[in-house]
């Protein structure tokens, strides 16, 4: 016999599970038993679609970090601050995959290889070796300077309002110092006739400048490993004082150990080296630009072309001298240098 018709029944209908639903009410006019179960199986399908659609639809952007130093790094924190700001939340709207390359410039290649075949979204690259590292594993994925010296001498871009290619961020500028580090170490030595350069890579030449007499001793280093014999070649060449590339700033314990027992001034781009000894430090806020890369990956990640985002330059430069490493080196401030410097450490 077939199912008669239901009229002003009360129907309850549950089913149990992950989407499952419950249809509760009085039946108004004639329904069939057929037709209450078609409502049911709908009820069923509607659940089915309201999960699915509170489920995050595609992959999460993926995000590869290149730092050029050992872990802790302060990098870390200060992009999760930027990202944050932009409504980002690790494993919510993004993964970000971090890789530490120990200063180390070989490491760096291996390292940013690594990113490319995990086929990241974007590659952000802390300082000049993982820019041209990154450069080096890839064409085609976007690369954010965060950020790197000279990027338009180093051929990483093509001028900084159009970078062209497939990178973009922030330049540093501590290699356009160069000749401002120079100045500064002369005013402290005064009879300042040889300075050494502890790089991973060759530079272009930041050290310009009319400075009759000033020789450079430069020795490139892949890494920690290098340290003691490259200070003590300085030193053998006669080498008064030292320059540091930026990306060694996480050693400083080790190098301001050399540097005093090679009694070498120490010339950092970091404020906190100079604040653990060094004679003087010349930067940017670094953290302020660590900060900000995570503005360009925002844009890239919502569609915006690397070959179409200016490139940004920090405007303002903090000058630090050590008092106490200067009287250790016999040297004295001068009054004329006094008015150049930001902050005198005690």
């Amino acid at each position: 016999m077939s199912p008669g018709p239901i009229e002003g029944q009360f129907l309850a209908v549950r089913f149990q599970g992950e989407g499952s639903v419950i249809a509760t009410g009085v039946l108004v006019g004639r329904l069939t038993a057929a037709t209450a179960l078609v409502v049911a199986l709908l009820g069923v399908v509607t659940a089915w679609r309201t999960v699915a659609d509170a489920q995050p639809t595609g992959k999460l952007p993926r995000v590869g970090v290149l730092v050029s130093a050992s872990p802790p790094h302060p990098f870390a924190d200060a992009f999760w601050q930027g990202l944050r700001a932009f409504g980002y939340s690790e494993g919510q709207n993004i993964a970000v995959e971090f890789r530490y390359t120990e200063g180390r410039s070989d490491r760096a290649a291996e390292l940013a290889a690594d990113l490319t075949r995990l086929k990241v979204d974007v590659i952000v690259a802390h300082f000049t070796p993982a820019v041209r590292a990154a450069m080096g594993a890839t064409k085609t994925i976007p690369i954010v300077m965060a950020p790197a010296g000279a990027p338009v001498q180093s051929g990483f871009i093509k001028t900084l309002a159009h970078p062209g290619g497939n990178v973009t961020g922030l330049s540093g500028m501590d290699a356009e110092l160069g000749g401002k580090r120079l100045q500064i170490l002369r005013e402290l030595i005064p009879n300042l006739a040889r300075v050494g350069v502890l790089a991973s890579t060759a530079a272009t030449d930041p050290f310009s400048g009319p400075f009759v007499g000033l020789r450079l001793a430069p020795v490139l280093v892949t890494g920690p490993g290098d340290f003691a014999s490259a200070l003590a070649a300085m030193a053998r060449a006669g080498a008064q004082a030292m320059i540091v590339q930026g990306l060694f700033d996480p050693h400083r314990a080790t190098l301001l150990e050399l540097a005093a027992r090679h009694r070498l001034a120490y010339m950092s781009s970091n404020r906190e080296t100079a604040v653990a000894g060094a004679l003087v430090s010349i930067s940017a806020n670094y953290a302020s630009l660590y900060e900000r890369s995570a503005f360009f990956v925002d844009r890239i990640i919502k569609g915006a072309k690397p070959a179409e985002l200016p490139v940004e330059q920090p405007s303002k430069f903090q000058v630090v001298v050590n008092r106490k490493a200067a009287q250790a080196l016999g040297l004295t401030i001068s009054p004329r240098l006094l008015a150049q410097i930001d902050e005198v450490l005690e």
